[in-house]
């Protein structure tokens, strides 16, 4: 993963003490290294100790960050003492990166409460929020109100505000791919092209006919082609399936690799279904799988605001996500469900993932046009669940997310699958039901329910419903 980068500003009132803006600087940076952070900010030679505490040097820290605008992915405001707080969000205005903004606060030494040393950040901490307020700016907040930047919970609030630096960023700059018509029968997953644009993703579109015409001219020895397909091999268990259906899907690999990378695309929507198994002869399941593995999420049905809710997932935790059903009940618990698809989810999903024939599609086209799912058993444990859609009558993008698990309790079945338990579930199922959401659902094999909620509500304006 890319080695994050964060704007830095330290922030100082004239009558608190200057050193310690020395050293809590010092210390900032000490722990963004630790994190793997790079900084962006103000050389100690161009202001006090580095820090923003006038017009001047709010005007020099937005010159720096703008010069490194297309690396900044979010900013870290610190206060070693009480702050000047205008200066500061003079400084946010001025640099205008539109990135998320942490704001942390040192704790003052109960010892050392003296004026030589009294910091007030409690204090400055408040002021700097109300600026930030009146001055339009969103921002951050870190799970303590002030906190000791080398302990352990600076840490892992700074790690998961990188965690929101990424999604925020991702999202903002996103390419959908969307591959064929939606199916007919799924209006479900019917959305709005322009709102997703208003909020800065970008859908490319490419007709299956284009696509099964580049892979026909494809040669069996074509060395991508043997490449890819040997990439499925090394994947997934295929074990009975023919080497021609292998080769077929090899070569609309290629195609689907070549698309991705000519558009710079984030994450893709595939029609899956009939029409790729008549008129092609393979189910792209195992190629989605592959693709969602290697961080670029492959949608079904042509679901691209279901890619979106994938792509965000797998934005805010660096690991692939999938797209699943609400598809059944568990016996009469009510708060478990089965969530399943024919399916494609990534091989790190499950303990032994293979491939293996659609035996559904395959009564009305043939076995032999019908192989390429992936089966398998969801690995139990944790997950975070979320879907987005887009609401035409509203010009809203509407959103839900929360977290579960998937179990082991006992089940036979086929395709990819888990048992999910999901507390409250009747009330979560229905909201969805309520608020017409689609019947996919992104997971992630993380608890990240919270960076979302950040992201979407925060940072991308969003209506969000968070499943507590």
């Amino acid at each position: 993963m890319k080695k994050a980068v964060l704007g830095v500003i330290i922030g100082k009132r004239g009558f608190f003490p200057d050193h310690l803006c020395h050293t809590g600087r010092n210390e900032v940076l000490a722990t963004l290294e630790e994190c793997g952070v790079e900084p962006v900010i103000l050389p100690t030679e161009e202001s006090k100790a580095g820090t923003v505490q006038t017009l001047a040097d709010a005007r020099r820290c937005a010159a720096l960050f703008k010069s490194r605008e297309a690396d900044i992915s979010g900013v870290l405001v610190t206060l070693p003492n009480f702050g000047e707080e205008k200066a500061i969000a003079d400084a946010l205005r001025l640099a205008g990166l539109n990135v998320p903004v942490l704001i942390h606060a040192f704790p003052d030494d109960m010892a050392k409460m003296g004026v030589e040393n009294r910091r007030d950040s409690f204090c400055g901490k408040i002021s700097l929020c109300n600026n930030l307020k009146q001055y339009g700016l969103k921002f951050s907040l870190p799970s303590l109100h002030t906190q000791a930047p080398g302990g352990a919970s600076f840490k892992e609030d700074l790690l998961w505000f990188l965690d929101v630096c990424r999604t925020v960023t991702g999202l903002r700059r996103a390419r959908i791919g969307a591959l064929g018509a939606r199916p007919a029968a799924f209006n479900t997953v019917r959305y709005s092209e322009k709102l997703l644009e208003k909020n800065g993703i970008s859908c490319e579109t490419l007709d299956l006919s284009e696509a099964f015409g580049m892979a026909g001219a494809l040669k069996d020895d074509d060395a991508d082609v043997r490449e890819k397909a040997a990439q499925l091999k090394r994947s997934l268990k295929t074990d009975g399936i023919p080497e021609q259906a292998i080769t077929k899907m090899a070569k609309l690999g290629v195609v689907v690799d070549r698309w991705i990378e000519q558009a710079e695309l984030s994450a893709i929507a595939i029609q899956c279904w009939t029409a790729m198994e008549e008129y092609y002869g393979v189910v792209p399941c195992s190629l989605m799988s592959l693709w969602s593995e290697g961080l670029v999420p492959a949608a079904c049905e042509v679901d691209v605001a279901g890619a979106v809710s994938m792509l965000a997932l797998q934005l805010a935790s660096g690991q692939p996500a999938a797209l699943l059903d609400w598809n059944n009940n568990y016996h009469d618990d009510p708060e478990k469900a089965v969530l399943f698809h024919c399916g494609n989810l990534a091989p790190s999903f499950f303990h032994q993932p293979a491939m293996g024939l659609q035996k559904i599609i395959a009564g009305s086209v043939g076995d032999e046009n019908a192989y390429g799912t992936v089966e398998g058993r969801i690995k139990p444990g944790p997950f975070t669940f979320a879907r987005l859609s887009t609401a035409d009558d509203t010009g809203q993008i509407n959103a839900y997310i929360g977290e579960g698990e998937f179990t082991a309790d006992p089940l036979e079945t086929f395709g990819s699958w888990g048992v999910a338990k999901i507390p409250r579930l009747q009330e979560l199922l229905q909201y969805i039901c309520r608020n017409g959401f689609e019947h996919h659902v992104a997971v992630g094999l993380h608890q990240k329910s919270t960076v979302l909620a950040e992201a979407f509500r925060n940072y991308l304006g969003w209506q969000v419903y968070v499943h507590k």
